[in-house]
């Protein structure tokens, strides 16, 4: 039976962990830590969806040594984090595990396998000195993208309240036998999970709008759809994403909808304040070089200019300090 781990059991880690161990031909363990672990332990994983409440005994640990070798590795921690988790993870990786790589953002590999003049390419806004692609390796990366809104209601409690796609792909674009097993096994568990070729495509669709609407909703505190209908600040996220769509082009990607269908699409999700405000608002790091830092650095390689996206990063960043420094005297 192929095995599965899911690193960081959180909102979408709990989330596609308790999918897969309620329908998944899988045998599905998770890392987990805190009150959240303990209440998994205590009481199962419990997932609320579509109206229904389902609780599953889900193998958890804070430990990955207690686990072994995985086939599959589901990474499902904030983009800064993963440097972090190097060393914990490393009990889990075998000679042929696959490890799929789920955060939000510009993946570290982005370049593995790229073809072009950039093929190779290391990114040190999401992955300073290479950490990771040393010691975990981009050929081990499968690649996803995250399209499911979850919360932890409750320690050991995963809500989930809208989309179930999270399409996975190959960085070389390959439709190899081990992304063809995960994405049969993801599928056969409620998560449309296509093999996409051109993975980069959709990974640009996504942080087209979260590198925008994120930045500008933690200096404005407003919601999506307030962000997407005031004309001021629709004017600042149309510019960012000119910049952005200028530099993606320039390295193949296609976008399948224009930049105000885009806008439109976020609007569309209502009154919500962005995970990235949250953070700030919490005094939590926060994930800008993932979504924004990072396109400016490929800005600076590509010869693009980057104007509103560099002065829309300044001010976010020092708000973020702000926010951390207030917590810590609280």
């Amino acid at each position: 039976m192929t095995k599965i781990c899911v690193f960081g059991a959180g909102a979408i880690g709990g989330l596609v962990g308790a999918k897969l161990a309620l329908k998944g031909d899988c045998d599905v363990s998770l890392v987990a830590r805190g009150p959240h672990l303990a209440a998994i332990k205590a009481k199962g994983l419990t997932l609320k969806q579509a109206g229904e409440t389902h609780v599953m005994n889900v193998r958890a640990t804070d430990d990955a040594r207690e686990l072994g070798h995985q086939d599959f590795i589901i990474l499902a921690i904030k983009a800064h984090a993963v440097t972090g988790v190097i060393d914990a993870m490393q009990p889990l990786i075998g000679k042929d595990t696959a490890i799929l790589f789920a955060q939000n953002g510009l993946p570290w590999w982005y370049f593995y396998r790229h073809g072009g003049p950039y093929d190779g390419t290391r990114l040190e806004s999401v992955d300073p000195g290479g950490a990771i692609w040393n010691r975990l390796g981009p050929e081990r990366a499968l690649g996803t993208v995250v399209w499911q809104a979850a919360e932890v209601e409750a320690p050991g409690v995963i809500a989930h309240h809208y989309g179930d796609r999270m399409p996975v792909g190959e960085p070389s674009g390959e439709k190899t036998e081990r992304v063809t097993a995960l994405s049969q096994l993801l599928t056969q568990a409620g998560v449309k999970s296509q093999v996409k070729p051109a993975l980069r495509n959709e990974i640009w669709l996504k942080l087209w709008g979260n590198l925008s609407f994120n930045p500008v909703s933690v200096l404005t505190e407003a919601t999506l759809i307030d962000l997407a209908t005031d004309p001021g600040t629709r004017r600042v996220i149309r510019a960012m994403m000119e910049e952005a769509e200028a530099i993606a082009v320039s390295l193949g990607v296609t976008f399948p909808v224009g930049i105000d269908e885009r806008i439109d699409m976020a609007a569309k999700v209502g009154a919500h304040r962005s995970s990235m405000l949250q953070d700030v608002d919490a005094g939590r790091p926060t994930e800008l070089d993932a979504l924004l830092g990072v396109v400016i650095e490929l800005a600076q390689k590509t010869g693009h200019g980057a104007a509103a996206l560099k002065m829309v990063y300044d001010l976010v960043k020092y708000r973020a300090r702000q926010a951390v420094a207030l917590k810590a005297v609280e």
